[in-house]
């Protein structure tokens, strides 16, 4: 097998394409995936160059990736709901297991997955797990009825393009802080636009903080409303009776049929920034690093 690993941290030159590496068996409950795509993540850069806080659950060599979009290749036992050929989204937990999806195959639990997007290439489909199901998770955080107020910050990035779009589906108001250049994108999918440049005004039913602003926040926020931070260790303290949450985002397979079911109707856009190969991985890490990124960078075998 083929995957994409660093024995070392630092810059993207520690990515190495390996191969010759043992292909994973399932066990009970598990399957493994032949990868068609995967997609990079903020996070692995962070933990590729030595920068994440917290402790790992095992050490290096790392293979990174959450996201897949492929095919069932073995089922392991008791798994009953999916089946060889099948095509499957879904992600792994990776700082739970460290085991990555940059590889031709990789193994994670049935529950974690579900059926692809009909009609929707593995480059886009790949791009929906993690970030769609943070977004779907933020909003169930919040509970809000329909007819509520949601500020996004962050809102043209990959998570925050998807709350918009669930927000609408939900028959949320949406505002979104982003680039000026992001206004039409932003208005796409229903939501009032403000620039970076500006500073929101009036009063939330609840805010989601994917830009990291942090806790001056609370001041549009409503008493008894509503806050969601990017991270736990930015979550504010509670006032005014204001609920604060923060992302944690889980593999949920059930939660992911639903948002599938949504891309299908075209209620929620995928959208690709660039797709690299195994060789091209320093590449796409650099070009995530650079920021400004409108859509998920995908890597491929």
């Amino acid at each position: 097998m083929r995957a994409i690993r660093y024995a070392e941290f630092g810059g993207p030159e520690v990515l190495q394409v390996a191969a010759g590496l043992p292909v994973p068996e399932p066990g009970p409950g598990q399957v493994r995936v032949r990868v068609a795509a995967s997609v990079l993540h903020p996070v692995d850069l962070m933990i590729r160059a030595g920068r994440f806080p917290a402790p790992l659950p095992t050490g290096l060599p790392y293979i990174p990736g959450w996201d897949v979009a492929g095919t069932v290749d073995a089922v392991g036992p008791s798994v009953t709901d999916l089946a060889v050929d099948d095509e499957v989204i879904g992600f792994t937990p990776w700082l739970q297991t460290t085991n990555g999806a940059h590889a031709e195959f990789v193994v994670l639990d049935a529950t974690w997955l579900t059926a692809a997007p009909t009609g929707i290439p593995a480059t886009q489909a790949a791009t929906l797990p993690t970030n769609g199901l943070t977004a779907v998770q933020a909003l169930d955080l919040l509970a809000l009825p329909a007819g509520s107020s949601l500020l996004v910050t962050g809102g043209a990035g990959q998570v925050g393009g998807f709350l918009l779009a669930l927000a609408r589906n939900a028959g949320l108001h949406a505002t979104a802080v982003a680039g000026a250049g992001d206004r039409k994108f932003v208005e796409s999918l229903g939501a009032t636009f403000v620039p970076r440049s500006e500073e929101p005004q009036g009063s939330f039913d609840a805010v989601v903080d994917l830009a990291v602003i942090g806790s001056s926040l609370l001041d549009v926020v409503r008493d008894g409303g509503g806050f969601v931070a990017a991270s736990p260790p930015l979550r504010p303290e509670p006032v005014r009776g204001i609920r604060t949450h923060a992302l944690g985002v889980q593999p949920n397979g059930s939660r992911l049929s639903d948002l599938v079911k949504l891309v299908e109707s075209g209620d929620i856009p995928l959208r690709v920034a660039g797709v690299y190969p195994f060789t091209e991985a320093a590449a796409a890490h650099i070009r995530l690093a650079e920021g400004g990124v409108r859509g998920g960078v995908v890597i491929v075998p």
